[in-house]
């Protein structure tokens, strides 16, 4: 059976699998409280990646690899994907359901505008969704503050666009906290003008350090807060004490261990996190069918350990969906976690 045949069999498979299991058609109802979430009232803690997975040569996301991806996430012990646009084919979100791993739905712009939270047609798709078992949260935008130009140069306006959707959303699905991924330590301004959202997101690239932002964001507020990206690329575009320059797995699952230790050791302060990235992102700074270095983040300062955010090499996982050495710390940290003593 050729490669190809044999995937699309993988699939066929699991879509008879999520068509036979017997979703409950009441969504569940996952609330926070407390620097904690809930669903169905039991303790949940995002033990999460991101997932675009978008195959080699090709320039969109597509699902043809979610069987393999999926056993992947199961081994390596992730219970929650995030995705940066919304899932639009049930089947996918059936198959995710059924095989536990819940999803944080990002809502924002695409090229068609069918997303965009100021034309209001974002309501569509979570009416669609709302009572999925898959859904565990919907998020707005991914660090929009980095983008002012989008919005007239003017920050507000998108601040205001979003609290004005948060309203709205929970109107339409009371049974999900709303959220927002925003680049770092939200500012005075932010702050007030989102008041709407249950919890924040910080995609945070403070060196293998992320939880300094945690001793800030209780200097200002009591909301709580998951890490909505953190993580570290596999290319070295200097040399960094023993980390030599070039592809360097070792220096990505340092960083990531580093990381995801600190992170966890306050479990009962955050909501968890989403490692960044599932599978490296070819598609991202050069031609798509092959991997490059290079690429331009607004946050490239604080990539460990070089300062320098190479785009195309953040997956746990190659293109090939052969694993790097950070699953391996992935599935390590993710399968023997234990929420850390309450203070």
């Amino acid at each position: 059976m050729c490669q190809k045949n044999k995937r699309n069999y993988k699939i066929h498979i699991l879509i008879i699998f999520a068509f036979l299991v017997n979703f409950n058609t009441f969504a569940d109802t996952v609330s926070v409280k407390d620097s904690k979430i809930y669903v169905n009232g039991e303790r949940y803690y995002i033990k999460g990646i991101c997932y675009h997975p978008v195959p080699l040569g090709k320039w969109r996301r597509s699902f043809e690899t979610l069987s393999d991806d999926i056993a992947l996430m199961n081994e390596a012990g992730i219970n929650t994907i995030r995705v940066y646009e919304p899932i639009l084919d049930k089947n996918v979100l059936d198959i995710l359901a059924s095989n536990n791993i819940k999803v944080i739905v990002s809502l924002g712009f695409n090229q068609s505008g069918l997303y965009d939270i100021n034309s209001g047609t974002y309501e569509v798709y979570i009416n669609e969704f709302k009572d999925h078992p898959a859904i565990l949260m919907w998020e707005l935008g991914n660090e929009y503050n980095y983008h002012p130009e989008w919005f007239g140069g003017k920050i507000s306006n998108w601040y205001k666009a979003a609290n004005n959707a948060a309203k709205r959303i929970k109107e339409i699905d009371p049974n999900h906290p709303v959220s927002t991924a925003h680049g770092d330590l939200p500012d005075k301004q932010a702050r007030r003008l989102l008041d709407s959202i249950d919890a924040w997101g910080f995609n945070v690239y403070r060196w293998d350090k992320p939880m300094s932002i945690a001793e800030e964001w209780a200097q200002v507020s009591d909301k709580p807060f998951y890490f909505s990206e953190a993580g570290a690329d596999s290319f070295m575009t200097q040399e960094f004490e023993d980390l030599k320059a070039g592809p360097n797995q070792e220096a990505q699952a340092r960083a990531n261990a580093i990381i995801i230790d600190e992170i966890f050791s306050d479990s009962n302060n955050n909501l968890g996190i989403l490692l960044f990235s599932m599978v490296d992102g070819l598609w991202k700074a050069g031609n798509p069918s092959k991997q490059d270095p290079g690429g331009a983040a607004p946050f490239s300062t604080g990539v460990p350990y070089d300062g320098a955010a190479n785009e195309e090499y953040w997956g746990i996982v190659d293109i090939e969906r052969n694993k790097k050495i950070s699953f391996n710390v992935v599935k390590d940290k993710y399968q023997n976690f234990r929420f850390s003593e309450e203070d």
